[in-house]
């Protein structure tokens, strides 16, 4: 969640959170417009259409609805200080999801494992595919 929607600010937290040189997908609010040649920004205008291709912004309104879902169905009752592990497992989840898998067992296991043996826990950004059956 960002505090607003202001041209400066949204670039600002865009350029600190977002390499240079991303593909960055976004709906036609105007505080979006200039982040061309630094990103390979593309612009999905909703009163036109939702999807055009690959540019769509459904892939973060489906995480923060299934993270909401969770916290409301699943998990009932989240602490304030723990809702950034709720947000590592739903990230787990999704990229999994994205790497052709929906479950994150067997890498959250070899996490634990890793953790165990080298005292330090590293989430991997793309799970070997050997992981999955």
């Amino acid at each position: 969640m960002v505090p607003n929607r202001r041209k400066k600010f949204l670039h600002s937290e865009i350029k600190r959170h977002v390499a240079a040189g991303s593909a960055v997908y976004t709906d036609a609010l105007m505080s979006y417009q200039d982040l061309k040649p630094t990103y390979a920004h593309q612009v999905i205008d909703h009163a036109e259409r939702y999807v055009d291709g690959q540019v769509h912004t459904n892939g973060p309104k489906n995480f923060w609805s299934l993270l909401k879902r969770g916290i409301k169905g699943t998990y009932v009752s989240v602490e304030p200080f723990h809702l950034f592990r709720y947000l590592d497992e739903d990230r787990i989840c999704a990229t999994n999801e994205a790497n052709g898998s929906v479950h994150p067992w067997p890498l959250m296991s070899q996490c634990l494992i890793n953790a165990a043996e080298t005292g330090q826990v590293e989430w991997p950004a793309r799970a070997p595919r050997q992981m999955f059956g």
